[in-house]
């Protein structure tokens, strides 16, 4: 079984190829993928995909609230480890089944996997934001999702750090940068101001995430 953080970043190239993940309403896991997972990584790894699409199908038709506490916490069980440490990179943004498989991502990851599962669930992308902050506290970068109830709402924020949802103007220990989803990019302020500044896809990392989620879409 491959468990070397080095071995991880080989498999990636073929995971992303073979689940699909439809916005529409459903988390499709091809019989190919899960035999590959389960030779390679495991049936601890096997399972944590299995675990995953009963969420979905567990949460999918529950009240907003509940699904963001089961995505939240179901996703913040797997373990923080650094791009560098886990795939080889400095900045490499996994897919879900990339963060399940290997058990381990940041918080790009996590809020990826969180953002992706909400829209599969049916959450509409204009309720949903990725931000980009700084965690005043750790002093360093971070990034949690965002979940607006009306565009102009305080939003309630997933963060990895802790299962605990909160608005945002509770969180006074992120300072927010920028934002984005499926539509657009916004620069934050810590006001509560959001402004377009273009389109998502000006993000390269972005960009090739959501290339190799159409490629799996294609086969």
């Amino acid at each position: 079984m491959a468990t070397a953080t080095w071995s991880a970043r080989r498999h990636s190239i073929l995971l992303p190829l073979v689940f699909a993940i439809s916005l529409a309403g459903a988390i499709e896991l091809s019989d190919r993928l899960m035999t590959y997972v389960l030779d390679e990584f495991g049936q601890e790894a096997h399972q944590r995909l299995q675990d995953w699409q009963r969420l979905h199908r567990l949460a999918r038709n529950a009240p907003i609230d509940r699904q963001l506490r089961l995505v939240n916490s179901f996703f913040n069980r797997v373990p923080f480890v650094s791009d560098i440490q886990h795939w080889g990179e400095e900045d490499y943004w996994a897919t879900p089944v990339e963060l399940l498989t290997t058990h381990g991502g940041d918080c790009e990851d996590f809020s990826i996997a969180k953002y992706l599962t909400l829209r599969a669930m049916g959450v509409p992308d204009e309720e949903l934001r990725i931000v980009y902050v700084k965690a005043l506290e750790l002093n360093q970068a971070h990034m949690v999702l965002a979940w607006y109830k009306t565009p102009d709402a305080d939003p309630l924020i997933l963060d990895n750090l802790t299962n605990d949802i909160k608005p945002a103007s509770q969180r006074t220990d992120l300072e927010p940068v920028y934002s984005f989803n499926g539509e657009g990019l916004w620069l934050n302020r810590s006001s509560g101001e959001r402004s377009r500044i273009g389109d998502a896809q000006r993000l390269e990392h972005w960009q090739d995430l959501n290339r190799r989620l159409t490629e799996s879409l294609r086969r």
